[in-house]
């Protein structure tokens, strides 16, 4: 999932009563003479709750005077989205853990088209082509990504120093300071899918990315070439290597989170943290001006493994969807709620005290890095390269994000060639094989092309 709710772990899942029981059928209720939306999120800390009521809830609710918006934190939002979705009943603003995921219910009539509300907001016009398209399906609109990531690399600029290394720049280069990691004893790098496998794809996207590049992912994505293409093999058969090495959390990868890998980073245990931006939303709580220690983290793209690659390139994902319930009794509202949301002020004010994951993907993200302080400084700047990067052509595509959803969820198991116990070759047939399935019934995303 695009939130990571495993940082949070054994939320419970809300009584399927309760479940069903909300927005009276899938709809809005009465309050106060407004109309009151729901929207359902996950658990969420305190402080990032306090930023969701202060931002959204107030600021919404100060724009307009037709409606109130009552969200609502659990972990286990995503079964409760499930329960509630397949009795025609839920939220009325539907949060996902991304397009893909927003696809499977699509297709089963349970969210709405937001096409028209699409053509009366000017959504198309404000939001990057890539980010856009991802949402639809069949030529209709049924999700829109709440924020836009890129999948790179964090850096503790003290390890580094004491390690007699700059910050990489060349695939050796990187590995090479992994290397010296090793030897003094440290982490080659901190990561982690303790309990929750599909953060698997963000590794082997990233691979797909800067060896196979994202022009043959597109095709591939296009069906002009298959799944089983040579550079695709070349790239899962690098990540496989790249896991042996110990480069992706050394043994401790399947024993690590999100969470766990940030505090190590600024515990000095490793030099690099590999992951999406998303990842600022963790490291706040280890680098800050608390610690005193803020300054202390960086982030810089991946650098190319394949030569003749656009550099730099970004692994464009998202961190989660925004739909509209089917079978809400006020879709106008949502829509009014979604657009709000893909604003730049919902962005300017999101991102003071929540960085990481509200890069809201517009067109024209004119917030000034300067007027940040913390992290929120850091992340902002790197959306900000991450859209000069899209808008050249310069990015290919996180799974999650961009795949339709089987073909997502099969990459996860990538981890089978990383273990040893499925060759690339027999792991890529069975892609190709799913993802054939699913462009026959029409489940796979237009999206643009990239440079190379």
């Amino acid at each position: 999932m695009r939130r990571l709710r495993f940082r949070v772990v054994g939320a419970g899942v809300v009584a399927a009563g309760l479940v069903l029981s909300a927005c009276g059928g899938g709809g809005s209720t009465q309050s106060g003479g407004r109309k009151t939306l729901q929207m359902w999120f996950w658990g969420a800390s305190p402080q990032q709750q306090k930023t969701m009521r202060d931002v959204l809830v107030k600021g919404f609710e100060a724009s307009q005077n037709k409606y109130r918006l009552q969200v609502t934190f659990n972990n286990a939002v995503d079964k409760n989205v499930q329960v509630a979705l397949s009795a025609n009943k839920g939220p009325d603003v539907v949060y996902g853990s991304g397009p893909a995921f927003a696809a499977a219910y699509a297709v089963q009539g349970k969210l709405a088209d937001m096409t028209p509300y699409a053509e009366k907001y000017g959504w198309k016009d404000r939001i990057l082509a890539p980010m856009y398209e991802s949402g639809t399906m069949r030529g209709k609109l049924y999700s829109l990504p709440n924020s836009l990531e890129n999948i790179g690399i964090f850096y503790n600029k003290k390890v580094l120093d004491k390690l007699g290394a700059g910050v990489p720049t060349t695939y050796a280069q990187l590995t090479g300071v992994m290397d010296k990691a090793k030897a003094a004893g440290l982490y080659p790098s901190v990561t982690g899918n303790k309990g929750w496998k599909p953060v698997n794809q963000n590794y082997i996207s990233m691979f797909l990315t800067h060896v196979a590049g994202g022009k043959t992912v597109y095709d591939a994505l296009q069906g002009d070439t298959k799944w089983t293409d040579p550079k695709i093999l070349k790239a899962v058969e690098r990540s496989a290597a790249f896991y042996k090495k110990g480069y992706l959390g050394g043994k401790d990868y399947s024993n690590l989170n999100f969470q766990e890998s940030m505090q190590l980073l600024a515990q000095g245990r490793s030099p690099f943290f590999f992951g999406p931006t998303l990842a600022f939303q963790f490291a706040d709580s280890y680098f800050n001006d608390k610690a005193g220690n803020t300054s202390d983290l960086g982030f810089t793209a991946f650098p190319n493994i394949s030569a003749g690659l656009p550099s730099p390139s970004s692994t464009l994902g998202t961190t989660a969807s925004l739909s509209i319930n089917a079978h809400s009794a006020d879709k106008d509202g949502a829509a009014e709620v979604i657009d709000y949301m893909m604003s730049e002020k919902f962005a300017r004010e999101m991102n003071r005290t929540w960085p990481g994951y509200w890069g809201v993907p517009l067109k024209k993200f004119d917030l000034d890095p300067d007027s940040y302080t913390g992290l929120s400084k850091a992340f902002v700047r790197s959306a900000k390269d991450t859209i000069q990067s899209v808008n050249q052509g310069d990015y290919g595509f996180f799974a999650g994000t961009f795949f339709p959803p089987a073909t997502a969820t099969a990459f996860t198991d990538v981890d089978g060639v990383w273990l040893g116990t499925e060759s690339a070759e027999d792991f890529l047939a069975k892609i190709q094989t799913t993802f054939a399935a699913e462009k026959a019934k029409g489940l796979v995303p237009p999206v643009p092309e990239p440079a190379s």
